[in-house]
């Protein structure tokens, strides 16, 4: 998932802080999608502030 995160967000020009401002999900939590798993509550936010399915992340 992070790769294509990192994909995504470089696509819309939006930095990982932008997008813990609109998604509503810390800025930690996003740095550490890295390493760990991510709820599907944030994952499902994360996707709406992006504006992109959540298949995008498959």
């Amino acid at each position: 998932m992070w790769k294509k995160l990192n994909h995504i967000l470089v696509e819309k020009g939006m930095t990982k802080k932008e997008l813990a401002e609109k998604s509503g999900v810390s800025s930690r939590t996003i740095q550490n999608i890295r390493n760990e798993s991510i709820s599907w509550k944030n994952m499902v936010k994360i996707a709406d502030a992006l504006d992109v399915s959540l298949d995008e992340f498959r």
